[in-house]
């Protein structure tokens, strides 16, 4: 595959994994929506569902990575490396694409939602605001060690899934079946281990919408939570590297 199919390939991919990962995201929290308050379930299934939608959209353009833990830990897998700041690139465009069409597709509600007394004044206005969740994750307790340890620990799951059940007979991306059991996984991960933080397992997926947040013209949208944000980047990255050790000392 060529660098232009793989970086069209994760940008699309990417962009359709965010646009329904966090429009299910929009669709529980922002006042007006038909499913608000439809819960952990919905979410952790929408996300299950957008990775399934993106990887056979995709798969065959790029083999799918959409996701900087999973590139980098194929990369360590192979031992090739020249396509990953292409796939990387790709994710991260891709990834404020889709959130900013989540914030198209919900105009309307976000309007509504940032409008109500009760909703904006839930944190105060210096602190991460009421609908930054529907972009990036944020742990319920703020515990440094614990919030880095968890989205390793998920992330090892999913590229270790990734690795030895998922990938394609060119061993570069994901296959058919690899699709939707990385779909299954995510779900998994989500009921399981996405409780402490909202389970990013994925840098681009948290830090693409959150520059996109940052960059809305969203009212008492308070703020991007900054300090947090290189946890669910270099949490995840961590984890696709441990994920990719662990496949080559026991399962290569």
């Amino acid at each position: 595959m060529s660098s232009s199919d793989i970086f069209l390939g994760e940008t699309i991919g990417t962009a359709v994994l965010i646009l329904l990962g966090g429009g299910v995201c929009a669709a529980v929290t922002l006042k007006g929506s038909k499913a608000r308050n439809a819960g952990w379930l919905a979410i952790t299934f929408g996300w299950g569902f957008a990775v399934m939608t993106a990887v056979y959209m995709t798969a065959s353009l790029s083999g799918a990575h959409l996701n900087p833990a999973v590139t980098v830990g194929i990369a360590i897998k192979s031992g090739e490396w020249g396509d990953v700041p292409v796939y990387i690139a790709g994710q991260m465009l891709g990834a404020m694409i889709g959130a900013a069409l989540v914030w198209v597709a919900y105009y309307g509600q976000f309007q509504a939602h940032l409008a109500d007394p009760e909703a904006s004044g839930k944190k105060p206005i210096e602190g991460p605001g009421p609908v930054l969740g529907i972009f990036s994750t944020g742990p319920e307790i703020r515990n440094t060690w614990q919030n880095l340890a968890t989205e390793i620990i998920g992330t090892v799951v999913l590229v270790l899934a990734v690795l030895t059940q998922g990938l394609n007979d060119s061993g570069k991306g994901l296959g058919v079946i690899g699709a939707l059991i990385t779909a299954f996984v995510v779900v998994s991960i989500g009921l399981s281990l996405g409780g402490p933080t909202g389970y990013a397992i994925n840098p681009a997926r948290d830090l693409g919408p959150r520059i996109v947040h940052a960059l809305l013209p969203l009212p008492h949208k308070g703020t991007s939570d900054w300090s947090y944000a290189w946890i669910p980047v270099v949490g995840p990255l961590i984890g696709g590297a441990i994920a990719a050790g662990i496949y080559n000392i026991a399962f290569a």
